[in-house]
């Protein structure tokens, strides 16, 4: 059995939904694509299609080697096009994977600039805040915004953002505003549950000496969007990236608090799994972010949100 073909017959009858529109697609009769599917069953020993009169769906064994074939596909393509052209055209699917709040607000308007560049790249692009292992889930690249970085993948700096311990102007009327960090503990906090250390936050003063504070949170959530909101609607204090909030603190809508503290600021990387045989999808796609977020960062782009302008 042609085990490369085999995949490619796969993943066409379930892309295109039956035996008989992959055949067409193929090139080839209904019956040598059955012949195709049933040996990988039989070579694989597991059933990967559930066949009905109507229609067909995958088994679990199935859906994870369709995830695995069209990535062997593509990168089967990439090869092909590598072996026969000294200047490599980016193709195939690239699966990205980056937190929600940043995903929707500053890398979904970039990535229609992107494909038009690269017309011959297919963007999967999975947006969750929580870390993903880019190998074991099959990323080719991913977007994180990280105070550590990362020791098991190469990382490439976009930009920095700024960690903002905010509050809303109805929220301070009502509480009062902290004057030192430790009296963070009498208020209503909101804690990213993502934080190694959701209910202790770090700060350091204007002399550079760092110090933890016990908050007490009123709320825990597991995503940006859903802290600010709560911290608009008065809830209690948070503490916010820049990326998230500038056009808060700029409007009013948010201040800073303990403005002679700082949060130890966060660095927005891209992520892929090795220096070695990086595909040319990952390094355009790296290389396009860079320049993207190259210089001023878009948040701050409008005017510095550390500005006391901004923030007071």
């Amino acid at each position: 059995m042609d085990r490369l073909r085999a995949f490619e017959v796969f993943v066409t009858v379930v892309a295109r939904g039956s035996f008989t529109r992959a055949a067409e697609a193929l090139d080839t009769s209904p019956a040598n694509v059955t012949r195709y599917v049933n040996e990988l069953e039989s070579h694989l020993g597991t059933r990967l299609l559930n066949r009905s009169s109507r229609k067909l769906s995958l088994t679990q064994g199935g859906e994870a080697l369709y995830e695995r074939s069209r990535s062997i596909l593509d990168e089967v393509a990439e090869a092909e096009a590598l072996a026969s052209s000294a200047s490599v055209q980016p193709r195939g699917r690239l699966r990205i994977n980056a937190p929600v709040s940043f995903g929707i607000l500053h890398l979904a308007p970039l990535w229609p600039g992107f494909l038009r560049k690269y017309p011959d790249v297919a963007l999967d692009v999975a947006l969750n805040d929580r870390v993903v292992d880019i190998i074991d889930e099959g990323y080719d690249l991913a977007v994180r915004v990280s105070r550590a970085g990362s020791t098991t993948h190469v990382a490439r700096k976009l930009a920095t953002s700024q960690n903002i311990v905010c509050a809303a102007p109805s929220y301070l009327r009502r509480r009062g505003r902290p004057k030192v960090p430790a009296d963070l503990g009498e208020h209503a906090c909101l804690g990213y549950s993502y934080s190694a250390t959701a209910d202790e936050w770090s700060l350091v003063d204007d002399t550079g000496k760092a110090l933890s504070v016990k908050v007490r949170c009123v709320m825990h959530a597991n995503n940006g969007d859903t802290l600010r909101a709560a911290a608009l609607a008065g809830t209690g204090i948070s503490w916010q990236p820049t990326f998230l909030i500038a056009e808060d603190l700029k409007q009013g809508r948010l201040v800073r608090v303990l403005p002679t503290y700082r949060m130890p600021d966060i660095d927005v990387l891209a992520l892929y799994p090795s220096r070695r045989h990086v595909s040319a999808k990952v390094r355009v796609m790296v290389d396009f972010l860079a320049e993207s977020f190259a210089g001023v960062p878009p948040w701050e782009r409008q005017g510095s949100v550390s500005g006391a302008r901004l923030l007071e």
